[in-house]
């Protein structure tokens, strides 16, 4: 059974500059489309049924865009929680464990991602991240979040890439009493007890985290 996926959506695209001072990130345009709607046919074409996304800057103008679409909103309009804390708020409506997580600030080119971190997880994993390596990442300024070990386990590195997708089990988040934290403050805990694992995804990954990378997107998705 695929596992249902969460959106993240609420964060203020910063580094986007003038381009999200009056939308969100995830309504910025990539060749004519808006990046959550990337994300989101990705998960359509995966089989994904259960869809959730998260809201925070200029919430309604996501709301409005998606309308008519079968997805459920964790409102996070209060508070920014980051992704972390994003995720804690909105357990009570995904009821399900493990969940996928995918961020809406990216386009891949090369076989459905969500598909293939499916495909690779294992029930002794507790999360699996998938990785992209260096020579196949576009628009990044990061040096790299992880080295995979020979037994498929993460650690900290600068070597292969975040792509923003993974699987988790959801019982570590409420094992953390903050209210807004980071994912990484779970990922350390998963990774101290062993159940932290990463696969690499067989084609490339494009980061759209500011200006100078929509045309390296729209490059990369036209080859």
């Amino acid at each position: 059974m695929t596992p249902p996926i969460f959106f993240f959506a609420a964060g203020r695209g910063t580094r986007m500059g003038a381009l999200t001072q009056n939308r969100p990130k995830p309504l910025i345009n990539v060749a004519g489309k808006a990046l959550i709607d990337y994300a989101l046919d990705i998960a359509n074409a995966a089989g994904v049924g259960q869809k959730f996304v998260n809201l925070h800057y200029h919430g309604d103008m996501i709301r409005r865009h998606l309308a008519g679409q079968d997805i459920i909103f964790s409102d996070e309009s209060a508070q920014l929680l980051e992704t972390g804390g994003g995720l804690k708020k909105a357990l009570p409506l995904l009821q399900a464990s493990p969940v996928l997580t995918m961020n809406t600030d990216a386009v891949w080119q090369g076989p459905n991602p969500i598909t293939q971190i499916i495909n690779a997880w294992h029930p002794e994993m507790e999360a699996l991240m998938l990785l992209v390596e260096r020579h196949n990442v576009v628009g990044h300024l990061g040096k790299g979040d992880f080295e995979i070990g020979q037994d498929g386990r993460l650690h900290r590195a600068p070597m292969d890439v975040y792509t923003g997708l993974q699987i988790i089990r959801t019982d570590v988040i409420g094992e953390i009493t903050d209210t807004a934290f980071s994912m990484n403050v779970a990922w350390d805990r998963i990774a101290a007890r062993g159940g932290l694992f990463g696969t690499r995804f067989a084609g490339k990954w494009c980061d759209v985290g500011q200006p100078e990378s929509i045309p390296l997107a729209e490059d990369m998705l036209h080859v």
